[in-house]
């Protein structure tokens, strides 16, 4: 089983007030090389959010004294920018947009497979190392983009981008020279409750393409897309 290859394992908080699943999880993530920090409670996830140093936090919502969406709405006014996942029971629109509100990066519905777990924090992990939320990246040679702000900066003039397009757009930066196949952009871009189609993918490309320039965003048909190489 393939595990993080940094020189020191990959810190995760675990903020779950359960402490059978708490235990399960934790025993999961540290047989596959990472590092498991637990919270039981939210003041206490938030001391340690405060105090140390996370590559990822791992939140439910449901728990005492302050609930995960605060935790997680506060730890990102204190400037703390590692992904976060919710777990949780919770599964309504006003729940899901609740956690994106607070500055979640993934959502996963309990209960959940461990290798989807997993999986979902390879990937957020991947994308995190690639793009760092405080440093514009740029695009062309006269439009960076700021993931943080989800805004661009073209030739001075600042352009903020919808939600979903900065989504997007983050995602094709993260995968510098790769094509990211239609599958991942919707995967990612998209929260659970929707139902996107190839169609509405299209036509995100089509205006981010109306800032950055046709040519910028290359299509390979069937497959994906990808930042053209500069």
């Amino acid at each position: 089983m393939p595990k993080p290859t940094s020189a020191s394992p990959l810190r995760i908080l675990l903020l779950e007030d359960d402490f059978t699943l708490s235990t399960i999880i934790e025993e999961f993530l540290t047989e596959h090389g990472y590092e498991v920090v637990c919270a039981y409670d939210g003041e206490k996830a938030m001391d340690l959010g405060y105090e140390r140093s996370f590559d990822l936090f791992l939140l439910d919502v449901k728990v005492p004294f302050c609930n995960g969406f605060d935790v997680l709405r506060e730890l990102r006014k204190n400037h703390k920018e590692s992904p976060a996942i919710f777990i949780t029971s919770l599964n309504g629109i006003d729940d899901l947009s609740s956690a994106y509100d607070a500055g979640c990066d993934d959502y996963l519905k309990k209960p959940f497979e461990l290798k989807e777990l997993e999986l979902r924090i390879k990937a957020l992990i991947k994308r995190s190392a690639l793009i760092k939320p405080d440093i514009p990246i740029h695009v062309t040679e006269n439009i960076s983009f700021d993931p943080k702000l989800g805004r661009l900066n073209s030739s001075g003039k600042k352009i903020v981008l919808p939600r979903k397009e900065a989504k997007i757009l983050k995602i094709l930066l993260s995968y510098p020279h790769e094509l990211v196949s239609t599958q991942t952009l919707i995967e990612s871009a998209w929260d659970f409750e929707e139902e996107p189609t190839e169609e509405n993918l299209r036509t995100h490309i089509k205006n981010l393409r109306k800032y950055l320039g046709k040519e910028t965003i290359q299509n390979i048909r069937g497959q994906g897309y990808q930042i053209a190489q500069s």
